[in-house]
């Protein structure tokens, strides 16, 4: 039993450390090298129900009031659990794209086994002689089937690509013609050191460096250095300079991942105003059903005492026997009625509990939810004019600020497909040394005489130099399929505007139509309460008539019956204001200011109040 306890105690504890953590990305705590390279800690599912919910249980009932049932909502409600992880996926989307690239990723060299530099032993002699079919220098793979298209200008990749190729190689290779080598066999030790740092350049390019060396000892007799090093080293730099060029082109989606971060915000205080407002309602649902259900139990004690009333008097011979079936059918109607009510305030119970846990517990399951907070109607509402009420919904509304961020982030699209209609021209400089070193075999040019030093001594004394230059001028003679990129996302910019400009004027109807709302709800609310009140008065004086005997039963019947219909309605009326009062917030964009909730509340999902 002790150990049961134990294990209980430990789960528990395990659920609430789960729901106290923070709903963020952390990133490895680790030096800046080795960081880069490890798994950033994204947050998992909170799996329980926060303490909150069972601290409001009491005997077997959940005691809440208006505040108790949102901070449950937010720190329970499945649906906001899953809208948190918007905001989390904006901001990795924004590392993402300040890397640049439509795919991250870099050159394979994987045919560096076989190649040789040109000129050096005997492969690279006939190659040089052009009596070979081989490729000298380096050779980059291919990059396989996989298709890329996207729409507009292509960022270059913007994060350091470091890439370091060392291949090792025994090769043997038959000789026909053994004049050059002299054997008919040669037999080759080939080392290959290949390494690339790249750059990309946000005006659109990139520069690379590059440190290449290759070591070869063969059998040859022929050859004049063996073993023997021949490396280079080059910088190059391409840069676009009319398709593909410039900052404002290639850092816009830096820029629109940026304003989607803002935009995520906004769009999680959206779902979060929205299930505030929901939850009201439900809350004020479950208080009406409540009210309702009193109602109808007063109802029913009223019939029942009529009935115990009638038989008293049929008893004692003051009332014929045919009032008593009227009696028994009205208090069997009223029982009805309270088997009704309490079904709905059962089935209003269940729709809040589902908003406001996160998974199912049995104990919850079957507690009664005792509302603590009724229905306030005030006797005056004090609202300002329409006009000021539309710029307050302009100002607050988080939809409307999600729309002015859609219009900018299309916006800053348009330039994706405005560029394309240039030209393609590229401009590419390269200037790389090469060395040359070994040891001799005979009489060689002393100059060549050493090892990887004497070769690196040349490159850096640019003793070989060498510079490339070239120019790529690239046009479309009809460009149509630039001009219907540009044609599509211009057309479907102005579309937006204009659908922001209608959701601009169904905004102001939607607030003309919430205030017309409460203002019907208030003159029904007060309608309803004075003929409640005024039918309680003729109930009243229909049963001090009765007294008298100048009034019937079925008098007393039909007024008990009015004064109930009163009482539903003013009920009605009150629940009818309460929605129209939370619905006018909703449309105002205030309904958490209104109740005190903050957006930080929301998305890490704990209310400490």
């Amino acid at each position: 039993m002790r150990s049961r306890n134990l294990l209980t105690c430990i789960l528990v504890a395990a659920v609430c450390t789960a729901q106290d953590q923070p709903f963020t990305i952390d990133k490895p705590h680790l030096p800046l090298p080795i960081r880069s390279y490890a798994a950033p800690s994204v947050p998992t599912s909170r799996p329980g129900n926060s303490k909150r919910l069972h601290d409001l249980l009491r005997a077997g009932k959940l005691y809440l009031t208006v505040q108790d049932a949102l901070a449950l909502a937010i720190e329970n409600n499945m649906n906001l659990e899953v809208d948190r992880y918007g905001l989390l996926l904006a901001q990795s989307a924004l590392e993402r794209v300040k890397a640049g690239g439509p795919l991250r990723g870099v050159p394979s060299a994987s045919a560096q086994v076989a190649s040789v530099d040109a000129g050096l032993g005997v492969s690279g002699s006939q190659q040089s002689a052009g009596l070979g079919g081989g490729g000298g220098g380096t050779s980059n793979g291919s990059a396989g089937g996989a298709v890329i298209q996207q729409v507009g200008a292509i960022t270059p990749n913007l994060d350091p690509v470091l890439q370091n190729t060392t291949t090792f190689g025994h090769l043997t290779y038959p000789q026909a013609n053994t004049i050059a080598s002299q054997t008919t066999a040669v037999v080759q030790s080939v080392h290959t050191y290949n390494t690339v740092l790249q750059e990309g350049l946000l005006t659109g390019g990139y520069i690379q460096y590059r440190d290449y060396e290759q070591y070869l000892n063969e059998n040859v007799p022929t050859d004049t250095l063996d073993p023997a090093v021949a490396p280079y080293m080059s910088l190059a730099m391409r840069h676009n300079f009319l398709q593909g060029f410039g900052v404002k082109l290639n850092d816009r989606f830096i820029r629109i991942a940026q304003i989607n971060i803002s935009a995520s915000r906004e769009t999680f205080r959206s779902q979060l105003l929205d299930l505030t407002a929901s939850v009201l309602n439900l809350y004020w649902d479950l208080v009406s059903a409540n009210d309702e259900l009193k109602v109808r139990q007063s109802a029913l004690q009223a019939s029942q005492k009529f009935l115990r009333d009638t038989q008293t008097e049929i008893a004692a011979g003051a009332m014929p026997q045919v009032q008593l079936p009227r009696a028994k059918a009205e208090a069997a109607s009223s029982l009805q009625d309270v088997v009704v009510a309490q079904y709905n305030v059962r089935q209003r119970e269940n729709m809040l509990k589902d908003a406001l846990t996160r998974m199912r517990d049995p104990e919850i399951e079957s507690a009664e939810i005792v509302t603590l907070d009724s229905i306030q109607v005030p006797d005056t509402d004090d609202l300002p004019p329409l006009r000021q009420l539309v710029s307050t919904a302009m100002e607050k509304r988080p939809d409307v600020a999600v729309s002015k961020f859609r219009d900018q982030t299309s916006e800053i699209s348009l330039i994706g497909t405005e560029n394309p209609l240039l030209p393609t021209a590229q401009v590419q400089l390269q200037t790389y040394n090469r060395g040359a070193a070994g040891a001799p075999q005979y009489q060689p040019n002393p100059y060549f005489i050493g090892g990887y030093g004497t070769a690196l001594q040349q490159i850096f004394r640019r003793d070989f130099p060498s510079e490339q230059g070239s120019l790529s001028l690239s046009i479309a003679l009809r460009n149509r399929q630039a001009q219907g990129d540009y044609g599509i996302d211009q057309l479907q910019y102005r579309q937006s505007q204009v659908g922001s400009q209608r959701d601009t004027n169904q905004i102001v109807v939607d607030i003309s139509n919430q205030l017309s709302a409460l203002r019907q709800s208030r003159a029904k609310y007060s309608a309803a309460k004075q003929t409640r009140i005024l039918q309680e008065e003729l109930l009243a004086a229909e049963r001090k008539k009765f007294s008298y005997g100048i009034s019937t039963f079925n008098d007393i019947i039909i007024d008990q019956r009015t004064l109930v219909t009163a009482q539903i309605a003013e009920v009605n009326a009150a629940i009818a204001y309460a929605r129209a009062r939370v619905s006018l917030d909703q449309v105002l964009g205030e309904t958490l200011e209104k109740n005190n909730i903050s957006l930080d509340e929301g998305l890490t999902g704990k209310v400490p109040r």
